[in-house]
């Protein structure tokens, strides 16, 4: 009875202490909603505060269903601060934005909608990749040897000495911890299930064939398990 007693108080205060740590917090579900506007950088992502739409100076109508896309056509974009200064910042380096509670970033020189949202994320982007026959830089995967799996998309390497290019559909991962963008790979998902220790473990005990099937799988187990919280604003 002793051993039970113990063990049933050692679960309360397991519990206690996740309680602790989601006080405050809001715990993602599909029905989560992004506050609306841009994201300068990451960190506001994961606070999930942008830059309301509302503070953004344009002559562009808040209410224009394509004010995003209008907005980030330009080279620059001026907003108010907390504090009622004036701002300015080149859109090239904005994270993203929010548009009806959904969360789109910024990769490839476009925007793209994140479809699935957790401490894992999934989303598809279109590439340009250019011929590389005289670049030794590339690796056979198309991408830098040096910094795989991780994407890097403003690395002054990714270009060729030829004038050959083309465009295509690939798959990407975010990791919601780190901010850093990964290709869907195996690679990359043994990378990320290192947080879970079982869920790795597991993964990695699959034969190669059935880690390549089971990528999806794995993700949304992993975010199961590993909910994903923004603070209550």
């Amino acid at each position: 009875m002793k051993k039970v007693f113990v063990l049933l108080l050692a679960l309360l205060s397991l519990a206690a202490a996740g309680q602790i740590d989601s006080a405050g917090m809001t715990r993602y579900t599909p029905g989560f909603r992004f506050a609306e506007g841009i994201f300068l950088g990451f960190d506001q992502v994961r606070q999930n505060k942008p830059v309301p739409k509302s503070v953004i100076i344009t002559n562009i109508p808040y209410d224009d269903p394509d004010f995003y896309d209008r907005v980030l056509r330009e080279k620059t974009i001026g907003f108010f601060d907390n504090l009622g200064g004036k701002q300015e910042v080149s859109t090239k380096n904005i994270w993203g934005y929010s548009r009806n509670g959904v969360l789109y970033i910024n990769l490839n020189e476009g925007y793209y909608r994140i479809t699935i949202v957790g401490n894992i994320c999934h989303f598809v982007a279109s590439l340009t990749t250019y011929g590389n026959s005289y670049n030794p830089y590339y690796s056979s995967y198309g991408y830098p040897y040096y910094s795989y799996p991780y994407y890097n998309p403003y690395n002054p390497y990714y270009s060729s000495y030829n004038n050959t290019s083309s465009s295509e559909m690939r798959q990407y991962l975010l990791d919601f911890k780190t901010g850093n963008i990964l290709d869907y790979e195996v690679e990359s998902i043994k990378v990320l299930l290192m947080a879970d220790p079982v869920l790795h473990d597991e993964y990695t005990s699959l034969g190669k064939k059935k880690q390549k099937q089971m990528k999806f799988l794995y993700i949304r187990k992993f975010n199961e398990r590993n909910p994903l919280y923004f603070p209550k604003n």
